[in-house]
């Protein structure tokens, strides 16, 4: 790809001179030198950089070029969209909803057996926490389920867009309140999904999957 598709100098020497994870960049007054783009510019362009999840920068460290997450970037932008309008979460919903449905055969695929035992681990602690005398909300076992079964998915690009979703659940605050019968529900569909992967059975894996996101109806606020 051309660097000259991008319109930051820094971007275009990232992308240009075929830096690998790991690798240490000059330091802003070389490039300063190197670019004919002032100190304050590339300062400016390289903290873009960062926030990209493209590069990191520490005092005495340097600048290190880091592997490539989808999740920064797009993290970012619907974080600000939901915070412009928070009905856009239905549309991102609908979205992570379709990509998890079409991916889940194919990271099922993936998983070793001591993924799937990480799975078995996170149903028998959100049922802990929901036969509890004081009842919890088994949400860091929801989202690290979810996210689990695509762990060893090597698709940047589906995993940085699935661990998004989830940040802005939590910042529109849907991990905070479900009804109890919700959830008992809800986890009902999550011990099916797993016991279909256990078994090998993607479709139906698949199938238990989309019945369970139909459960969306009963939650005004379009949390699952």
């Amino acid at each position: 790809m051309a660097s000259n598709q991008h319109q930051s100098e820094f971007l275009q020497f990232l992308v240009g001179n075929g830096h690998q994870s790991g690798d240490r960049l000059p330091p802003l007054s070389e490039l300063s030198t190197q670019l004919n783009v002032s100190v304050s510019k590339l300062r400016e362009q390289m903290e873009v950089a960062r926030m990209l999840g493209l590069v990191k920068a520490k005092p005495r460290a340097g600048i290190h070029r880091i592997e490539y997450s989808f999740l920064p970037a797009v993290r970012a932008s619907l974080l600000c969209a939901v915070g412009f309008d928070r009905s856009q979460f239905k549309s991102f919903s609908e979205l992570r909803i379709q990509v998890e449905a079409a991916f889940l055969p194919v990271a099922l695929e993936t998983l070793l057996p001591e993924d799937i035992a990480d799975l078995r681990a996170l149903l028998q602690a959100a049922q802990s926490k929901l036969q509890n005398d004081s009842i919890q909300i088994p949400h860091g076992e929801h989202r690290c389920l979810h996210l689990g079964i695509f762990r060893r998915l090597e698709n940047p690009f589906v995993t940085g867009l699935l661990e998004a979703y989830w940040d802005a659940y939590e910042a529109v605050q849907l991990n905070l309140y479900a009804d109890y019968d919700y959830l008992c529900e809800v986890w009902d569909y999550h011990t099916r999904i797993v016991d279909c992967i256990e078994r090998g059975d993607a479709d139906g894996a698949r199938q238990a999957f989309l019945k369970h996101i139909a459960l969306l109806r009963h939650r005004p606020n379009l949390a699952e």
